[in-house]
């Protein structure tokens, strides 16, 4: 047996109808601070040198991380027995 219900409500009282806490004020705030950081950084993202300056001053670290990972996957693999 299939039944189907339609329920035609706005998500605020979909939120409520589930208990679910309204959240827009954060929302509001992340959005706000978001946009002040691009505003900040506006300069940055347009000079590609700073940019790319900006991202490998940044990303030594990221990478070694990647590798070492990469590296107990590997090893990971070899350790398992063949279950064939």
């Amino acid at each position: 047996m299939k039944m189907t219900i339609d329920i035609d409500c706005t998500p605020e009282e979909a939120r409520k109808l589930f208990g679910l806490p309204d959240v827009s004020a954060i929302n509001d705030m992340i959005v706000q601070e978001m946009k002040r950081r691009v505003e900040e950084n506006l300069d940055t993202l347009s000079d590609p040198q700073n940019l790319m300056k900006q991202w490998l001053s940044t990303s030594g670290n990221g990478f070694e991380q990647f590798q070492n990972m990469m590296a107990a996957a590997m090893a990971q693999s070899q350790n398992k027995p063949d279950t064939k």
